[in-house]
């Protein structure tokens, strides 16, 4: 009868790999989200794999599934910024949106739920709180969010269908669609008449131009927090040079259009420096 092991194989730990590494550009997404800048977010996910090298339990958390990644993330930050996990924590003076209101805790909750995909269960555990908790800092949060200031926005979409429904989203929100663009040239010609407070750009547009090269353009006119949106999100979440901070997969879900409006928001053009 042949020996069996409990012990994981190299192939298992092989597959694990493979697994955690397609999930290291979401995660990066999210840490640079929640945190609103790219180096920081991107300094803590580095910091949470060093940290699994030299710990046996939070290593087999990040390889055990998505979630454990995420979890193992959770700690890392906690352990540099205990802030993280209080309700109540004072938002930093410069922010310029409402969702400052908003606790870390909450606004984790909200992003893991509407902008990660997680099922309340998965962010409750992620978080480390209860199912219930979890549930009720969405909740609050969403409350939290309804209440923000109205804002500018223009969109840069060349799809007519996708931009009707964006349009239809934001204005629900409260906030004013100043300008549509289907193009690069349209978009550097909006920005630059009606100077809009946040921008939600896809990154393939009519005529074959790039939302990429016209958000870089419009940034040379003025700070403005920009959200991307596309099919592609893996193509854009490389880890190399700059990359956007918002990022929004599509399809999208209304809920995570308007959760990271009000992310962008708060975080303003920091998002993009």
């Amino acid at each position: 009868m042949p020996l069996t092991s409990d012990r994981p194989t190299a192939h298992d730990k092989l597959s694990k790999a493979q697994a955690m590494a397609s999930s290291l550009p979401y995660l990066r997404r999210y840490a640079r989200a929640v945190t609103g800048s790219q180096s920081m977010g991107d300094n803590l996910v580095r910091m949470t794999l060093s940290a699994a090298l030299e710990d046996e339990t939070l290593l087999e958390s990040i390889s055990a599934d998505r979630a454990g990644l995420y979890r193992a993330f959770t700690i890392v930050w906690a352990s540099v910024d205990p802030d993280v996990g209080r309700e109540g924590v004072a938002p930093a003076p410069d922010t310029i949106s409402q969702l400052g209101r908003v606790s870390t805790l909450r606004r984790q909750a909200l992003l893991l739920n509407q902008l990660e995909d997680f099922s309340i269960a998965e962010a409750a555990h992620i978080l480390g709180v209860t199912g219930e908790e979890a549930e009720t800092l969405v909740k609050e949060a969403f409350a939290d969010i309804a209440r923000d200031s109205v804002a500018d926005v223009l969109i840069i979409e060349d799809e007519p269908l996708i931009s009707s429904h964006l349009t239809d989203i934001v204005e629900s929100a409260g906030h004013r669609i100043v300008a549509t663009a289907a193009t690069a040239a349209q978009a550097r010609e909006a920005y630059a008449l009606h100077r809009p407070s946040l921008v939600l750009s896809d990154i393939q547009l009519a005529d074959g131009s790039s939302g990429i090269d016209a958000v870089e353009d419009i940034l040379r006119i003025g700070p403005v927090p920009v959200i991307f949106i596309t099919a592609f999100p893996e193509k854009l979440l490389t880890g190399e040079g700059l990359e956007p901070t918002l990022l929004i997969s599509k399809p999208f879900r209304e809920e995570t259009v308007l959760t990271t409006i009000s992310q962008a928001l708060f975080f303003g053009s920091n998002l993009n420096a």
